[in-house]
């Protein structure tokens, strides 16, 4: 079987579990044969060994089973950065590219050293593309996951930031051990009746599930922040939301922060996607 052949039997198959068949297959096609996707054009006529065309098929059975690609070739581009991902963590999202830019920005603005926590950190990539951008800050990245907590060991590793980074498992921030200058968040906030039936399937529960209303871990984290946000100097805190709880994570906010600043912002898409809290 030639790659041109493989890649239309492939893309046949997944029609009806992916928007993106072509895609997906060629991408698996190059993850099996250790080529990047754009190589694969050029090669359409030369043929599959029978162990390779074995490990595409495998593949392609798992992704017609709804598993995400980023599972299937171990890793995730987030931020120009790329990350080992496996079914221990939630895939990073591009929105989530968000709230980096937002970090980024607020920690540009301030001219000293600061201590920033990524509470709930999955993967890493909050924590890394942060630090990897802003080398002078110090990052306490935490989550209540060991398994998630050892991808995003890795992931501090792979990008050579380990003296920047600290891991710590704990729930929320009660693990910190000082005051922190900035706070970022991306907690569960999905409603899992509500979701993609793949992401349902084989995304980590831990990792989505908001509660009732999708609003459990805000009612938690935001009287907490409170507590552990530097007192003297700016500080600040910014959560990723889903685009529908804006006005909710709001009011919860102000009521935890009554005199700071609080704000929505939005994705390339105009939907709200982060709160970022800002006090004196």
């Amino acid at each position: 079987m030639t790659l041109r052949e493989a890649l239309i039997e492939a893309a046949n198959q997944l029609s009806s579990a992916s928007l993106t068949p072509q895609l997906d297959a060629r991408v698996l096609l190059a993850h099996v044969l250790g080529l990047a996707s754009s190589q694969i054009l050029a090669r359409f006529n030369e043929h599959l060994e029978a162990e390779q065309a074995a490990a595409f098929q495998a593949l392609i059975e798992r992704r017609s089973a709804l598993e995400p690609i980023a599972y299937l070739i171990g890793s995730r581009e987030f931020y120009g950065l790329t990350f080992n991902v496996d079914q221990r963590v939630l895939v990073p999202r591009p929105d989530t590219e968000i709230l980096v830019e937002q970090a980024l920005t607020w920690i540009k603005q301030q001219n000293r050293p600061l201590v920033v926590a990524d509470i709930g950190t999955g993967s890493g990539c909050i924590a890394v593309a942060v630090a990897k951008h802003a080398p002078n800050i110090k990052v306490y990245a935490v989550d209540l996951s060991p398994a998630a907590l050892a991808v995003a060991q890795s992931n501090v590793e792979r990008h050579g930031l380990h003296q920047q980074i600290q891991l710590l498992h704990g729930d929320g921030v009660s693990q910190l051990p000082e005051p922190i200058d900035l706070l970022l968040s991306n907690p569960p906030y999905t409603l899992l009746d509500e979701i993609d039936r793949g992401v349902r399937l084989h995304e980590p529960t831990l990792a989505l599930d908001g509660g009732p209303d999708g609003l459990d871990c805000y009612r938690q984290l935001l009287p907490a922040t409170a507590t552990i946000l530097r007192q003297g100097q700016p500080s600040a805190a910014l959560f990723e939301i889903g685009a529908w709880q804006g006005p909710d994570v709001v009011a919860l906010a102000q009521a935890s922060f009554p005199h700071a600043s609080i704000q929505l912002v939005r994705d390339l898409a105009a939907r709200d996607r982060v709160v970022q809290i800002e006090q004196a």
